[in-house]
């Protein structure tokens, strides 16, 4: 190099990290030498006026030039980088938030302006993971009071967009999380804008679920709307299914959710920080949540869903929202379908009234969608439930959801798995127990949710009687692999379904 200083180059490795942001560098580079730095150093890496900042992993060798820069996928894309493009890389400032996120280890209780200046930290990508991971833990070990969890909700809603709708009455629901093939959303939404209510809906995909709603309603229609395309289809409709992922709603809470799953902690104020921000950023002012409460759902126990009922409720209407909690049951899986297409057919059952169409499900979406009738005003109180049953019935539902559907792109067809292979009961019975957490697990093993068509089918319910080798569940796998993966977890957790001789 004759003594002479190249500019930084940037390198895409085709590294997957999800969503951390990684460089890697040479020990040697003259970068890394002047600004002093080392391996799992913060560093910032700017491109033209574009920067971010991301953890530093160095090499001894030479797979990188001197003048290289690799960056990880999601480096990458956030810089919207070209390959060599000339990067500029230094130490980052020091981040003043993380002496609010000490305060609160030691037991301190926070104020709007210490979640505010945390939230707008970790939205920028000032965290990294260890730092993510204690402030979680920070918020879990010694609980959030009532208004630690208003001031982190209202600070992970100001953290991104705000949608408004320029309506007095904007219609929502969600469902706390935990029991597979709760598929109600799709169902709900055409129920409520078939009545005239304005309900844009946003949705998840899944993060540890074989299905998200946004996966189930892909292989549907179209879901990656964003803002202007959102506005179109509830003009037009009145409702909308749209990936969340898709416009900027609580940018902070993907980022909280992917170290609480690894950290497998999911606490309570949490929770309901991460529900609300997102309603309240959606544009929403009543909202119906569904609080599924069984021994393998997210909530176990009635005194558990009374607490959050409460806490939740005293958050929202500190917003000016109108809520209602319904408890529902969390005992076994909803609906015949796990997986996003499985549960897609499922839910076009209820929609167009098949004979065979899971009741459970169409139940259980009634009941949430007459209660959105009645908090937002379109029915009497004890009227909700007869104006959801007419709409359905009648067949107005399903014309409201071929419409959404047609504005959000056109309607698909749910594709379906090549591969079968029924799962039979051990011995003859009543099934008296189902375990949720390990349904989920199978269908996740046989390929849901990127295999859109994987999954299962669920044959047996809570109180029936089997005949030993009759199919409890019937896997539906789109690779041989995931088949084999697993019928092998199958065969070693046979107590999934609990069987009483």
């Amino acid at each position: 190099m004759n003594g002479q200083v190249h500019p930084l180059r940037a390198r895409r490795l085709g590294l997957l990290t999800q969503d951390e942001a990684i460089v890697l560098m040479r020990t040697d580079c003259h970068v890394c030498k002047s600004e002093g730095l080392a391996a799992r150093a913060r560093v910032l890496v700017r491109a033209g006026t574009r920067e971010l900042i991301a953890t530093l992993y160095q090499i001894e060798n030479e797979w990188l030039h001197l003048d290289e820069v690799g960056l990880s996928e999601a480096a990458w894309r956030r810089l919207d980088l070209k390959p060599g493009e000339v990067l500029d890389v230094e130490n980052t400032p020091s981040v003043d938030s993380l002496a609010d996120v000490r305060h609160r280890i030691y037991g301190g209780r926070l104020d709007a302006r210490a979640f505010g200046g945390i939230i707008t930290d970790i939205v920028a990508g000032r965290y990294a993971d260890i730092h993510l991971a204690t402030f979680i833990a920070a918020c879990s070990a010694f609980p959030l009071d009532v208004e630690e969890i208003t001031h982190l909700t209202g600070a992970m809603a100001d953290a991104g967009d705000r949608l408004s709708w320029g309506a007095p009455v904007v219609s929502d629901k969600h469902c706390v999380g935990g029991l597979p093939g709760n598929r109600t959303t799709p169902i709900v939404v055409a129920i409520a804008a078939s009545c005239g209510l304005i309900m844009p809906k946003t949705s998840s995909r899944a993060i540890t679920s074989p299905s998200g709603t946004a996966d189930a309603m892909e292989t549907l229609a179209p879901v990656d709307l964003d803002v202007s395309a959102m506005r179109r289809v509830v003009e037009a409709e009145g409702g909308c299914i749209a990936w969340g992922g898709a416009v900027k709603l609580s940018p902070a809470d993907d980022v909280l959710i992917r170290v609480e799953r690894a950290l497998e902690i999911d606490t309570e104020g949490q929770l309901i920080a991460s529900v609300l921000s997102k309603k309240i950023a959606a544009g929403a002012t009543h909202v119906v949540l569904d609080l599924p409460v069984g021994p393998t759902a997210k909530v176990r126990t009635e005194r558990a869903a009374e607490n959050l009922t409460d806490h939740i409720c005293a958050v929202a209407s500190s917003f000016g929202m109108k809520t209602r909690v319904l408890r529902t049951d969390g005992a076994q899986p909803v609906g015949r379908g796990i997986g996003p297409a499985l549960e897609a057919r499922d839910v076009l059952a209820v929609l167009k009234g098949e004979p065979q169409a899971p009741q459970d499900l169409r139940m259980r979406a009634l009941a949430i969608a007459a209660a959105v009738l009645e908090l937002s005003g379109a029915a009497p109180q004890a009227q909700g439930a007869a104006l959801a049953e007419e709409a359905l019935a009648s067949g107005r539902a399903w014309t409201k959801f071929q419409r959404i559907c047609a504005a959000q792109g056109g309607m698909r067809t749910p594709p379906v798995a090549p591969l079968r292979r029924a799962l039979g009961a051990p011995h003859s019975g009543i099934v008296t127990h189902i375990n949720n957490r390990k349904i989920s697990r199978l269908a996740k093993l046989a390929g849901a949710p990127d295999d859109k068509a994987a999954g299962l089918e669920i044959l047996a319910r809570l109180g029936d009687q089997v005949m030993a080798g009759a199919p409890l569940l019937i896997v539906h796998a789109e690779a041989p692999g995931e088949l084999d993966y697993a019928l092998g977890f199958a065969a070693a957790n046979m107590d999934m379904f609990e069987i009483e001789a």
